[in-house]
């Protein structure tokens, strides 16, 4: 268990929270040149750092207003809370080593898995 702070109601407990998804996602102008892929990229893509990520959050038992957190996936610490429509401060996480002893993934190079620049597999 832990509190999540309401913008407009303060803390609350997680229960009363729904989350999301990913925030700051911009649904592509409607055209005709967009293909299936991009389309697909839209709907199904989804970034899943570990480390910093920026969520929308729906405060569900309460004001039921979306909002927005930045949170460090790796240890579930709130590193900030925002209004939507607000600019997504700068934070910072320090990430924990996995049980291996690496700062980044499983230990096991045959399935480590990463995007360019995400560090681990390059």
């Amino acid at each position: 268990m832990f509190l999540i702070r309401c913008p407009w109601c303060g803390e609350r407990d997680q229960s009363e929270f729904a989350c999301g998804g990913e925030a700051h996602m911009s649904r592509p102008a409607p055209s005709g040149t967009l293909s299936d892929a991009e389309w697909a990229g839209y709907l199904f893509l989804r970034t899943n750092p570990k480390g910093v990520h920026a969520e929308r959050w729906n405060h569900q038992a309460g004001c039921r207003r979306w909002f927005n957190m930045a949170r460090n996936t790796a240890t579930d610490d709130i590193l900030a809370v925002y209004k939507i429509g607000e600019a997504k401060p700068e934070v910072s996480a320090n990430l924990p080593a996995t049980p291996s002893g690496e700062a980044f993934g499983s230990g096991n190079d045959a399935v480590k898995v990463a995007a360019p620049g995400e560090g681990g597999g390059e």
